[in-house]
């Protein structure tokens, strides 16, 4: 099996063994078949890279980091040797990639985890067609709506949870295929796509991203993907103001429990936005406030209701056919170390709805012990 796997990865086997004395493959425990993860990213390889063992091996490579622009015109001109780029709109969900094992579909988290929540929602939306005739592609995309355990977000005019693809990869090598190829299998099994802007050419490009960004401020979505119409060079990513600021809100909620270069990063976003948008001192101003209110509001909220003694935690929820899956749910994020609270299911029309307060323990103790009049 080593020596298999080492040659599919195209790593020598005394490496792959490495590895695993490492820790860096971990193995993961759930209902699917055997499989082995990338915890972190090894050379070539991404992290959240699949090793799936049963009747063969299969491997569903990692969906690899997307770089992000901070100034759009000499970015887009530096980063893309081709005549044109694509601009999509990069929606607000969780990162999936969907795949066939042994004639199964499974869904994968970022980070290589079978999730039982999103695999039965990706067999219901996508069925098997698709993978009946293209056993060896992975549709990678995004979940999106408010029933989303991971980013609950009620911006998109979508019931429960959907799926938007924005690429289709081989699953050995992690090769894209060319947009081209994969808007006419898009169109031919009826896969939703995230919103496709045009084709610009490089020297106009940036024009054109500023003002579709601008737009989706406005309507608080969160920026957009520019690519390389034959997918050779990686694409890079760009967000709008209020998508920054929503971040910002979310994760002062929980400010123990978040790393401060999720923070820092945000920040220094919007400064370099200011800048290259020539703004005016009335819209630096309007956009100074939005910040700050982005950072302040949301700690005091926090430190107000656990000076009531509410524990604090986000509430989100899960739309699901069976029971069986929001019981194997639970079980995910409990091997994930997430400390999350489960209602009794409610049924609903096509299953149950599952109420879920996930707990920011850090947050929670943090805040108590200084309400406490512990020193920071």
């Amino acid at each position: 099996m080593i020596e298999e796997i080492a040659e599919k990865l195209n790593i020598p086997s005394a490496q792959l063994r490495e590895l695993i004395d490492r820790g860096i493959i971990k193995e993961v425990e759930g209902e699917h078949p055997h499989l082995f993860r990338f915890d972190k990213e090894c050379g070539a390889i991404e992290n959240g890279t699949a090793i799936f063992v049963h009747e063969k091996i299969d491997i569903v490579r990692g969906f690899p980091k997307i770089r992000r622009a901070m100034i759009l015109d000499p970015t887009i001109k530096r980063h893309f040797d081709c005549p044109t780029v694509m601009i999509e709109e990069k929606m607000n969900g969780y990162n999936v990639r969907i795949a066939s094992i042994g004639g199964e579909i499974f869904g994968l988290t970022r980070g290589g985890l079978v999730c039982p929540y999103t695999t039965e929602k990706a067999r219901d939306i996508i069925g098997d067609a698709f993978f009946k005739d293209n056993p060896d592609l992975v549709l990678c995309g995004e979940m999106v709506g408010p029933d989303n355990p991971y980013v609950p977000k009620d911006i998109y005019d979508i019931p429960s949870l959907d799926f938007f693809l924005f690429d289709i990869k081989k699953k050995a090598s992690g090769a894209s295929l060319p947009i081209a190829q994969r808007l006419r299998l898009v169109e031919e099994y009826n896969i939703k796509s995230v919103r496709i802007f045009g084709e610009y050419p490089v020297n106009e490009a940036s024009a054109a991203a500023r003002e579709i960004v601008k737009e989706l401020g406005r309507q608080n979505h969160e920026g957009i993907v520019i690519k390389d119409p034959q997918t050779k060079i990686p694409p890079i990513k760009y967000t709008s103001s209020q998508s920054n600021c929503g971040d910002l809100r979310d994760g002062f909620r929980f400010y123990n429990d978040y790393g401060r270069p999720f923070f820092f990063t945000r920040i220094v976003r919007e400064g370099f936005q200011a800048v290259e948008w020539n703004e005016s001192e009335e819209e630096l101003r309007e956009r100074c406030l939005q910040l700050g209110e982005s950072i302040l509001k949301p700690m005091v909220y926090t430190i107000k209701s656990r000076k009531r003694g509410e524990q604090i935690g986000e509430n989100v929820q899960i739309k699901v056919k069976y029971l069986e899956t929001a019981r194997e749910f639970e079980a995910h994020l409990n091997r994930m170390g997430i400390d999350a609270v489960f209602e009794e299911p409610e049924k609903v029309d096509g299953g149950y709805l599952v109420k879920i307060k996930r707990l920011y323990q850090s947050t929670n103790d943090k805040t108590m012990s200084v309400l406490n009049g512990e020193l920071w």
